[in-house]
């Protein structure tokens, strides 16, 4: 098999297959190591996460309910919020990819797990855990990559409708946990269908029978258990499920979109697809978040999407300790391990999400030439394309 980065050099020209497999050989004695000494210290740890989210989540209802002054809203908002996000990321994402299976705790276990989320978890884990984890950052393969609704990589031809793709990036993040819900039922399939299968009008009503059930517990029961103070909470569950979902979005954007994260172009799968070739997949087409302990749990561990990537089903929190090895083994073979702060971070990926709304090498033109020329430039394809 061989996989081609995009766009201008390929960053594994210079290994062998032999290195490649090398590679391959020292992941799985990291993976190996982290398995054999996976134990009680986890176990607890993942408990009390648990412990911490339902805490926040339920001092946070109270304080919304006893509360009357704005600073209480307040401190009942940011507590749901952060119980939210908790949730989502470190608890439910991690439990939904068998991460704690091993404790073998019928009550956290990734077929047991329902999470605070508009996506039903098998629906989750059919799009998420058995196709972006297995053709991660193939064009036309990975469809999370994007999402279907954005161009991902220079090899993409560009069409006018790509100068929408920064509001639809930002549209998708205020809606991140529906647009996910969606994305995981197949809609966009499904819509230009002229006729639904059985399997079709099933996966269709169990997503909006979770969607409903969604709806219905953040806008209708709890703000009724409000009383008169319905408005407070109904107005608290919208500002924490936003900050959820734009977090969440950012966090993941961050993994797979920043610049110097590599997208393959591949036309077949190979199923001779060695050890080494898929885990070099997974560190190329990943990034890390640098940042504090505090970040890394909010972030579901996701900071650490190379290791993640790499050892999807090893406990979130041993990432940060075998994060040190994995970067190491980049630099043993010329590989850039690319990690930087949120910040920069996040405004790597919506550079890139710009950069490819426009033509190849459209804005750095503009740096070299006047923007205007630029402009009549750039109608003149607009039009060619219609």
């Amino acid at each position: 098999m061989t996989l081609v980065a995009s766009p201008t050099q390929n960053p594994t020209a210079h290994l062998s297959p032999e290195d490649i497999e090398a590679i391959g050989a020292e992941l799985d004695a990291i993976r190996e190591r982290v398995i054999q000494s996976r134990g009680e210290r986890d176990a607890a740890y993942i408990r009390r996460v648990i412990a911490v989210q339902r805490g926040l989540e339920l001092g946070g209802r109270v304080i919304l309910l006893a509360g009357k002054r704005r600073s209480a809203w307040w401190i009942g908002t940011a507590s749901l919020s952060l119980a939210k996000i908790l949730e989502n990321m470190e608890i439910g994402h991690n439990v939904l990819h068998g991460q704690w299976d091993w404790m073998r705790d019928p009550k956290i276990n990734s077929a047991t797990w329902d999470w605070d989320h508009a996506s039903p978890p098998a629906q989750w884990k059919r799009a998420h855990n058995e196709t972006h984890h297995k053709f991660t950052n193939i064009v036309g393969k990975d469809n999370d990559l994007g999402y279907g609704i954005m161009r991902v990589a220079e090899e993409q031809e560009w069409k006018p409708w790509h100068l929408s793709q920064p509001l639809l990036n930002f549209i998708t993040a205020c809606i991140f946990e529906w647009g996910i819900a969606m994305y995981d039922a197949d809609l966009g399939d499904l819509a230009g269908k002229k006729e639904m299968t059985a399997e079709d009008k099933l996966r269709l009503r169990t997503m909006l029978r979770k969607m409903g059930k969604q709806v219905a517990k953040d806008y209708v029961v709890h703000p009724a258990l409000s009383g008169s103070g319905f408005r407070r909470t109904l107005a608290a569950n919208a500002i924490a499920n936003l900050t959820r979902n734009v977090w969440s979005h950012s966090v993941i954007m961050c993994g797979h979109f920043p610049e110097g994260v590599e997208t393959f172009e591949l036309e077949e799968l190979d199923e001779d697809e060695t050890k080494g070739e898929w885990y070099l997949r997974q560190m190329l087409g990943s990034a890390d978040i640098s940042g504090s302990p505090f970040m890394h749990l909010m972030t579901g561990n996701l900071s650490h999407q190379i290791e993640h990537h790499c050892f999807p089903d090893l406990p979130s929190n041993r990432y940060r300790e075998i994060a040190p090895d994995v970067e190491d083994l980049f630099q043993r073979y010329g590989l850039s391990y690319n990690a930087r702060p949120l910040v920069p971070q996040v405004a790597s990926a919506w550079h890139r999400v710009i950069r490819l709304s426009f033509p190849n090498g459209w804005l750095e033109e503009t740096n070299r030439r006047n923007v205007g020329s630029q402009l009549k430039k750039l109608g003149r394809a607009i039009r060619a394309k219609r």
